[in-house]
């Protein structure tokens, strides 16, 4: 498909892989926010959420854990979008 994937150009004394031919496009920095919102919320799930370390075996426990963890984080972003009401 001759597509190039949308990762961190790394720009740290080595040389990247991705270069100036991808990264001057704005769909690269679309993407590249897109992908920091979604670790932001990987990173509240394991933080907050307890999904570190799972407390359950068996995969229908952990995925009701996981949802429930998505719920509680659904709900915090709410909040933040709802108008004060006091």
């Amino acid at each position: 498909m001759n597509a190039t994937p949308h990762v961190t150009q790394n720009t740290n004394r080595r040389s990247s892989a991705i270069d100036g031919r991808t990264t001057r496009h704005a769909g690269y920095r679309l993407s590249l926010s897109c992908r920091a919102r979604i670790e932001e919320i990987y990173g509240w799930l394991k933080t907050v959420g307890g999904q570190r370390k799972t407390l359950y075996r068996g995969e229908e426990l952990v995925g009701w854990m996981f949802e429930l963890s998505l719920a509680a984080y659904n709900l915090v972003r709410m909040r933040k979008l709802a108008p004060d009401l006091a």
